[in-house]
């Protein structure tokens, strides 16, 4: 058993690690506040944006606007990885790492990425993957200038046919205690239920087994629009945004997630910490009385001896 001094530098130690977390929780809870309603105020937006583009992409001809183009066969898929800047955020960069390398495992192609965050860069590097570009530092809450290079570095690759299908590997907030890692598609902008962008007979099996990450526009539940001006002067106009706004709001997403895994993770350790230290003090007190049984041992049989 320890003694009463070692036990009492572990409670010492472990009251400053403590402190720390609890630390680290309270600017975690005051980003994920700035992170949260960022990512709600957008979400609504976004989503009409993408049903608007997955739409204008079903009712057009892909000759109108290069990002409506499906290439067969699929040589070339270029994944933009969402992660954290740091660790101790429990499972968060594990999680979203882990879907995309099974994406890339699953699609069966060259995968080539761009990393957001330094954990899923550190990860893909070690692993000798390739990567076309990396951006970290981004601000809590970004602004679209901040996306901008990531995005225009994305559509670049395709349309200079470097990658002929984009995927954005993103943590979708759900509340704070659930994040829910997956895979969007980001380019061509178009739905697997039109004519030009349906799967071909090869990749049934691949699309099938990506289901389980993928997450795309059901054209059934979206609503007839009716474009005014036409709708080649629309994709000119809005397409290349809309796209930018995609990532925008994926990085949103994942920050808010982000945000929400560091605070659990700190206040189960700050807990945790206030568990250990219950328990050592216990322990030093039996440490401590154990002691002082034995010195009176000591002293009572001295006492016997010389009577």
């Amino acid at each position: 058993m320890a003694t009463a001094r070692e036990i009492r530098r572990r409670i010492q130690s472990i009251g400053n690690l403590g402190q720390v977390t609890r630390a680290l929780q309270a600017v975690a809870a005051s980003n994920v506040r700035k992170a949260q309603n960022a990512a709600l105020a957008t979400r609504a937006y976004a989503h009409a944006a993408w049903e608007l583009i997955v739409h204008l992409g079903a009712v057009a001809e892909q000759t109108l606007h290069p990002l409506l183009t499906r290439r067969v066969p699929v040589e070339n898929v270029l994944l933009v990885l969402i992660s954290g800047e740091r660790g101790l955020c429990g499972a968060y960069n594990q999680n979203i790492v882990r879907t995309a390398l099974d994406f890339a495992k699953r699609r069966g192609l060259p995968v080539r990425y761009i990393t957001v965050g330094r954990k899923g860069r550190d990860i893909l590097w070690r692993m000798g993957a390739e990567i076309v570009a990396e951006f970290h530092g981004l601000p809590a809450v970004p602004r679209m200038v901040d996306i901008s290079p990531i995005a225009r570095t994305a559509i670049e690759e395709f349309l200079e046919g470097r990658a002929d299908e984009v995927y954005l590997a993103r943590t979708d907030f759900v509340n704070l205690l659930v994040q829910k890692p997956v895979i969007q598609r980001l380019l061509p902008l178009c739905s697997p239920d039109a004519p030009f962008c349906a799967p071909g007979l090869d990749e049934a099996e691949d699309v099938q087994a990506m289901m389980e990450y993928i997450v795309d526009v059901d054209l059934a539940q979206v609503a007839e629009y009716i474009y005014e001006p036409d709708i080649s002067t629309i994709l000119e106009s809005i397409l290349e945004r809309f796209t930018e706004l995609q990532v925008y709001q994926a990085i949103l997403e994942a920050h808010a997630s982000e945000y929400a895994a560091r605070m659990v993770a700190m206040r189960n350790a700050t807990e945790n910490a206030a568990n250990l230290v219950d328990d050592l003090t216990l322990d030093y007190n039996k440490a401590r009385q154990k002691g002082i049984t034995m010195e009176l041992l000591d002293i009572a049989g001295g006492a016997e001896a010389l009577r």
